[in-house]
């Protein structure tokens, strides 16, 4: 540990400190985070996930929605109803009656059977359509309209189609393709076209032209001449949707021909393609709408912790200027327990710094002072003259050179007691059982002019289990060097003949041992200060005895097992003057009892 605390070189501080200004000058002229846009920026993946919802969003409506198809079925109402009060109209008022009744001459031959009732005789009547009487009405029913009406008689001939139905004096108007068609053909508009046709194409069948005399080659012209209602969903040329209704043209039951309405091609396309736009356009405001919310949660994400990345590299950079951590606390949620987090560690990492500084100071100051004892025995050993005089100096070396082993022996393991903590694994063990053996060995290796040590053991509090009241979790071997330390550490004080006394008992959540002496105690003013590294404070005779890193040690290990440990005066009864004798001192360890399920 400490050939780590080391003084920087002025060349190499300079240059450290020049890399760190130039860090913070990196940090300062940087753009906020929300402006910095990247695939691995956290702004650009808040984007572009609020963004794939959306997309998500919006490609379910405008596939799962069911308006395509309610618009088809409102339209296949509405022709249907048209084309049966066209049918109506025609077969009113443009068939021609010849007064003839076709027989069938087969129908006679069975003399069994009866003629047909009077009302089915109509329905054997012939009634052809008169195309220059069905022509007026269907033009006049149809005004206004972009339905396209024709007429099949029952040999499958058109005889009406609307599209060629010209009154004297109408202009003829048909569309042609523009005149830079080619040039269109790679525009954006054509392009988004192309992508909405393939996008959005429909499954349904292409719809064959009639022909003039084919109309029976047609399912739904045959199924009208049946007398049945018909109704599809076709593809014209340019794949736009058309529907298609046929009905029978019908005059006293009997089917005189089929009547076929179709919409425009477009038509239906046309209103399809207004609610896509609707929703495109809705899309592109809420996606707006969703980047700038997006941008500013990512600013007040992405910002903080661009800052406290910054100012975490300027702690690794720097070297003597302590830096200050951004607070964000104030913000109640994750941002700022992390920025408090990192707030924490800075100044836990600064103390440690700290601490180390001054360990090394305080080992430094402490060498100093046997070493400089041995150098004046070993000079003064020179011109000793008689052999009293060498043989005292002698011994100040060996006092010197064990001083210096206990030294170096104690500031070793002081040096390693952070890491092996943080290393072991803390189990539960029974600490009472431990005190148990320390006190036995205590006493098994005493010596005549050391105290006793004697152990009292409480009972546990009423229904608490004996084996598990004075368990806890920690390093035993640690907890053990406290128990250790604190026991010679009163033998140093106490007379022989004395009794030491170890106190265990359990108070609330924590087990607490106590280890009493029966020495002069410890002066109101330095029942803290006897904690701190290399502090002693003991009687004439006993100097260099004792390292002084005994109590601070075991400081640093309760410490490290979230316990606390503190000491003070043990009083008698007072005497008439009102004051109380010291009868020792006591130090005393709490440490948290394991928490058993």
């Amino acid at each position: 540990m400490l050939d780590k605390v080391t003084t920087p070189e002025p060349a190499d501080r300079a240059e450290a400190e020049e890399s760190g200004e130039a860090a913070a000058r990196e940090v300062q002229t940087q753009k906020p985070g929300w402006f910095r846009l990247g695939p691995r920026r956290l702004t650009s993946r808040i984007v572009l996930l609020n963004l794939v919802g959306l997309v998500v969003l919006v490609t379910g409506i405008l596939y799962f929605n069911q308006f395509r198809q309610g618009l088809i079925d409102a339209r296949v109402q509405s022709l249907t109803t048209q084309a049966q009060i066209i049918a109506a109209a025609v077969a009113g008022s443009a068939t021609v009656d010849t007064g003839s009744i076709v027989i069938d001459p087969d129908s006679l031959a069975d003399s069994s059977e009866e003629l047909l009732p009077y009302g089915d005789q109509f329905s054997e009547l012939d009634f052809p359509i008169d195309p220059e009487t069905a022509g007026p009405v269907l033009k006049r029913l149809l005004a206004n309209t972009t339905v396209r009406a024709r007429i099949i008689d029952k040999d499958g001939n058109l005889i009406v189609d609307s599209r060629f139905l010209y009154s004297r004096g109408d202009i003829v108007q048909s569309d042609l393709p523009p005149l830079d068609a080619e040039r269109e053909s790679f525009s954006l508009r054509s392009l988004w076209n192309r992508l909405v046709t393939w996008t959005f194409s429909y499954d349904y069948p292409k719809q064959i032209e009639y022909s003039l005399d084919n109309g029976k080659d047609f399912p739904e012209v045959a199924a009208a001449l049946n007398g049945a209602k018909v109704s599809l969903v076709r593809l014209n040329d340019r794949g736009q949707i058309i529907v298609l209704v046929a009905v029978p043209v019908q005059r006293f039951r009997a089917v005189l021909g089929a009547l076929v309405l179709s919409t425009t091609g477009g038509e239906i396309d046309d209103v399809l393609r207004a609610e896509r736009q609707v929703v495109l356009m809705t899309f592109a405001f809420v996606a707006l709408v969703t980047i700038l919310l997006s941008l500013l949660l990512a600013s007040t994400i992405a910002l903080p912790l661009r800052k406290l990345a910054a100012a975490a590299e300027r702690v690794r950079r720097g070297i003597n200027k302590r830096v200050e951590i951004p607070d964000f606390s104030s913000r109640g949620d994750e941002i700022g327990d992390l920025s408090g987090a990192v707030r924490d560690m800075t100044n836990a990492l600064y103390n440690r710094i700290a601490a180390i500084e001054a360990f090394a100071a305080d080992v430094s100051h402490e060498l100093k002072n046997p070493l400089t004892s041995l150098r004046s025995a070993v000079e003064t050993l020179a011109y000793a003259k008689t052999a009293e005089q060498r043989e005292r100096l002698v011994d100040i070396v060996k006092h010197d050179v064990k001083r210096l082993d206990r030294l170096i022996t104690d500031i070793s393991d002081a040096s390693r007691l952070d890491a092996e903590l943080a290393r072991g694994e803390a189990q539960a063990f029974d600490l009472s059982q431990l005190l148990q053996s320390i006190v036995s060995y205590a006493n098994d290796t005493r010596k005549p002019e050391q105290a006793e040590v004697e152990l009292m053991l409480a009972m546990p509090p009423p229904g608490m289990d004996r084996a598990r009241a004075y368990q806890v979790v920690g390093h035993d071997s640690r907890l053990g060097q406290v128990v250790r330390n604190l026991v010679d550490n009163a033998r140093s004080f106490t007379k022989p003949g004395s009794k030491i006394t170890v106190r265990v008992r359990r108070v609330g959540p924590d087990v607490e041992f106590r280890v009493e002496d029966c020495g002069p105690g410890i002066r109101p003013d330095n029942l803290e200060r006897i904690f701190e590294r290399f502090y002693t404070d003991r009687p004439e005779g006993s100097f260099g005895s004792n390292s002084g890193l005994g109590l601070s040690i075991s400081k640093q290990i309760v410490d490290a097992h979230r316990g606390r440990i503190w000491a003070e005066n043990r009083y008698g009864k007072a005497d008439q003057n009102g004051d109380k004798p010291v009868l020792g001192a006591r130090f005393t360890v709490r440490i948290p009892a394991a928490q058993h399920a």
